[in-house]
């Protein structure tokens, strides 16, 4: 029996299966989606603007970082950021050649579609990034229509010897918000990736956003509810943001769509963190954008830590926990 407050977090999961902490290093590997290359579009989704999501791919869009800063450099990079304080060099925009990492990693391919690429570079990257000091795994964040066999064979022959998580952008398991969000696939698409993962090794996680247009609660429990009785292992909660430049600003500024409350999103997450699967590892219950100035709603001005600690305040006052509205 599961303790009031209670959902499974990402940390409770590492130091489970690893005994220590494990933290995911964002990487941009120059890749693209058939959703913005002609593809399938060129309009992208409808809420999408990449850098603001992924700090790597804002410092490449802003011409911060160019394409010769492979990935090992990144990993690196993010590695002396995060353990070199109180170093005397701490501070240098390059690590020391002494510098070894001490602590345990995730490589996460995280900008745009990472299957989306001829297999010789995908294989180049991944084994780049496996092979850096420090790294145990990667965690490669891509869409369900751009799984191909080869690709699958890839990642399952990595997972024989690395911790490997495939991240899937779902978002809603709605058809008829996944062509008004121009998302370029539907819920069946979804479920054969899915499918098609089985057996192989791999942990996969499933990306959601609450809020978007035209989806009421209901419709939010519904897509959690779908989602929790597949062969998943993890769920990422976003909220719906509006963020200039994207299709979203004109029609934010039309009126014709309202962001979620911070009252409301509370609300609604923890209603699905009661639906969801208590074996589904929580990756994460908030998004954030490094680029605030971009951000037109809604902003709450809560980090994802606070908002943790809400959602377990909130999940407490009702006695309740992840799964208990049908798990139990």
């Amino acid at each position: 029996m599961r303790a009031p407050g209670w959902y499974y977090r990402l940390s409770s999961f590492f130091r489970e299966k690893f005994g220590v902490r494990v933290t995911k290093i964002p990487l941009n590997a120059g890749l693209t989606c058939p959703n913005r290359d002609g593809a399938l579009s060129e309009k992208g989704c409808i809420f999408c603007y990449n850098p603001a999501f992924s700090p790597a791919a804002a410092k490449r869009e802003r011409g911060d970082e160019n394409r010769s800063h492979g990935i090992r450099q990144q990993i690196r990079r993010f590695q002396w950021q995060m353990e070199g304080r109180g170093q005397p060099a701490h501070g240098d925009k390059e690590p020391p050649p002494s510098f070894t990492p001490r602590n345990s990693y995730l490589a996460y391919f995280q900008a745009y579609s990472n299957t989306y690429g001829p297999h010789y570079l995908l294989d180049r990257l991944y084994n780049e990034a496996l092979q850096a000091p420090g790294v145990i795994g990667l965690s490669v964040a891509t869409r369900p229509d751009c799984l191909s066999a080869d690709v699958l064979d890839l990642l399952t022959s990595l997972a024989g010897r690395h911790h490997i998580w495939l991240e899937l952008g779902l978002q809603s398991a709605h058809d008829r918000t996944l062509k008004l969000i121009n998302r370029g696939h539907n819920f069946a698409c979804f479920q054969e990736a899915v499918q098609a993962c089985q057996g192989r090794n791999l942990y996969l996680c499933v990306h959601l956003i609450n809020g978007l247009p035209g989806e009421d609660p209901p419709a939010m429990l519904e897509t959690v509810k779908r989602v929790s009785a597949l062969p998943v292992h993890g769920v990422k909660f976003h909220q719906l943001q509006i963020l200039a430049g994207t299709s979203l600003e004109p029609l934010y500024r039309q009126g014709a769509v309202s962001p979620l409350s911070l009252e409301e999103y509370l609300r609604i997450t923890c209603d699905q963190l009661e639906l969801l699967r208590d074996t589904i590892v929580v990756h994460r219950l908030l998004a954030e954008t490094p680029q605030r100035d971009l951000l037109l709603a809604p902003d709450w001005h809560v980090p994802r830590a606070r908002f943790a600690g809400m959602v377990e305040v909130e999940l407490r006052r009702r006695g309740t926990h992840q799964g208990k509205g049908g798990f139990d």
